[in-house]
Parts: structure tokens; sequence; C-alpha cells
């Protein structure tokens, strides 16, 4: 499987599970900034850094920009600022310290000074096993991973590059045509 064809995946799973934070976000007409070199307004530097990090690994660039190069650890930062509730910043903030706290008891280091291998790889069993416990519980509050992933998502999806380089765009839609198959209605790829 593709790159781009896990990406569509992902989105259409997604697209059932998106917290209410994240969609009155995008409501409110947060959008990633294409600008890499940003300032923090809510995280600190180091906190920046990981999310950065983290971000890149979950969508990392290959033949379209990755999820640093449409700039979606500011739009991370400004949701994080803008729309979470004091409660959530708070979750996001501890889920973040713990990410990395368990990067130092497992892997021996911080985060952002392992190799880029160990971090592709921790972050995949973070992942895997945050997936394996949300299928076993009744929801419990969303592990720091999961909200990681849906915001950088999110982020990326609703950057121009994410909806006309990934996603099927058309600013003003054609002729209406029911009964159409996937495969002929866009080349198979999901509609921003």
């Amino acid at each position: 499987m593709d790159r781009r064809e896990a990406l569509r995946r992902t989105a259409m799973l997604m697209g059932g599970v998106v917290s209410a934070p994240a969609v009155l976000g995008v409501l409110k007409g947060c959008t990633a900034r294409p600008d890499i070199n940003w300032t923090p307004e809510f995280l600190t530097r180091d906190q920046a850094s990981l999310v950065t990090e983290v971000a890149e690994i979950i969508i990392p660039a290959t033949d379209t920009p990755g999820a640093k190069d449409v700039g979606v650890p500011a739009f991370i930062d400004s949701i994080l600022k803008d729309v979470y509730t004091e409660a959530d910043q708070q979750r996001f903030l501890d889920g973040l310290k713990a990410f990395n706290d368990r990067s130092k008891a497992e892997m021996g280091d911080d985060f952002l000074d392992l190799s880029a291998e160990e971090k592709q790889r921790f972050v995949h069993e973070v992942h895997n096993a945050a997936i394996e416990a949300d299928r076993s519980s009744s929801p419990p509050p969303r592990p720091f991973i999961l909200m990681m992933k849906e915001l950088t998502m999110l982020g990326f999806f609703t950057s121009e590059v994410g909806a006309t380089q990934v996603l099927q765009y058309e600013p003003v839609p054609g002729s209406y045509k029911g009964c159409v198959p996937l495969s002929e209605a866009g080349n198979g790829r999901t509609w921003a």
C-alpha cells in the first residue's frame, strides 16, 4: 500500500471519530500555516520541537510534502491555544510529557535525541499499544498519541497541499452523477 492510499483510508476512518475540539477548530477557521519557521504561542520551544518530530513521523514527506512542510505543528499549537479547553490542553501537555518520559525509560534517551529509526519505531510502538488499549476498554480519555495523530491529520488535510494534492478537490463541483463507482468518480481518491 502506498502513502496516498494509506492516507486516504486513514482519512476515511478518521471521519467518524474526529473529536469535537478538532471539528470546532476547523469551523473557527484554523488552518495549517505553510511556514515551518514558526514561534509557538502555546507550547514551549521543546514541546513544539517534540510535536514537530511526531507530526513528521505520522505524515512524512514523500512525493507530497509532509506535516512539517505544510505547517501542521503551528496548526496544532494554534488549535491547542485557541480551541481546546483548559482540561484538554493539560491532558495534551501531560500526554506529551509522559510520551517523552516513556522514551527515556524504554529507549534510554529523550525522544528528540533518538535516531530517526528509533523515533519511528518508538512512535509506532506507542501508537499500536494505544490502538489496542482504545479497542479493549470503554471510551477513556483519548491517549496522547491518538490526539496527536488526529490533530496532525486534521492539520494536513485542511491545508492546501492535503486538500489538493492528496485528496480530490474541485472548488466548484461539476454536474451531479448518482450511483457511480468510486473508481470512476475521481480515480479512487477521497473528496476534500
